[in-house]
């Protein structure tokens, strides 16, 4: 039933088969344990990566404490009769400039407002704005843009680092050159912020029904 081996030469040769296969055995093992390991410490690197991503998107909030709408038009001058000091009048019909004020969340990282990013969608259309930091030829960059300036004295105008920094974030609405339209009474818009960590907040611009004769600064 089994074959017997009874040379010592053919029990040396299957010892050295033997042996042969096992040390194969060995490195096809060290070989699968090194890949797992490699494996491991990238999907341990990826989700880490994964985790301090999603925790500064989910930290990192920018809040809109207050909005309006302007009108930067030029006014008409009224012509006075004698006696009477001259008027001037505006087309508070349309609204050429949006400006928010921000400020980051607590817990929030540093916002860099040069990095930001703004969506601005309407009913008819979505402009993707950037920061107007980029110059070509020492002129702005004509690419549809918002501008930040600091709202009160300590706050720096390109980035939020304390929850007290106050930040004008404007928005002009001129119709050209890739800007949004000018809003109307009745208008509404939605803006989402999306800062350098990917972290988006949404304001809805939401213009009166109507304005009165002359105003031009409306809360939104």
């Amino acid at each position: 039933m089994f074959e017997h081996i009874h040379s010592a030469e053919d029990r040396g040769q299957v010892g050295i088969g033997t042996l042969i296969v096992f040390i194969a055995m060995v490195l096809v093992a060290a070989i699968a344990a090194g890949v797992l390991i490699n494996t491991a410490g990238s999907l341990q690197s990826q989700a880490s990566d994964t985790g301090t991503e999603t925790q500064q998107a989910v930290a990192n909030q920018i809040e809109v404490v207050h909005a309006v709408a302007e009108t930067q038009s030029d006014g008409d001058e009224a012509p006075g009769t004698s006696g009477t000091t001259n008027t001037t009048s505006y087309d508070t019909s349309e609204f050429d400039e949006l400006q928010l004020v921000v400020k980051k969340s607590a817990g929030s990282e540093v916002i860099d407002m040069t990095s930001l990013t703004v969506q601005y969608t309407t009913e008819s259309g979505s402009t993707t704005l950037a920061h107007d930091s980029v110059y070509v030829d020492d002129e702005v960059e004509t690419e549809p843009h918002f501008t930040t300036t600091a709202a009160t004295t300590d706050s720096d105008p390109n980035s939020l680092t304390d929850t007290s920094d106050r930040i004008n974030l404007i928005i002009p609405l001129l119709d050209g050159d890739g800007q949004p339209a000018d809003l109307n009474p009745g208008d509404s818009a939605t803006v989402e912020l999306i800062d350098q960590s990917g972290a988006k907040f949404s304001y809805g611009v939401t213009m009166p029904e109507t304005t009165a004769d002359g105003q031009t600064v409306v809360e939104v």
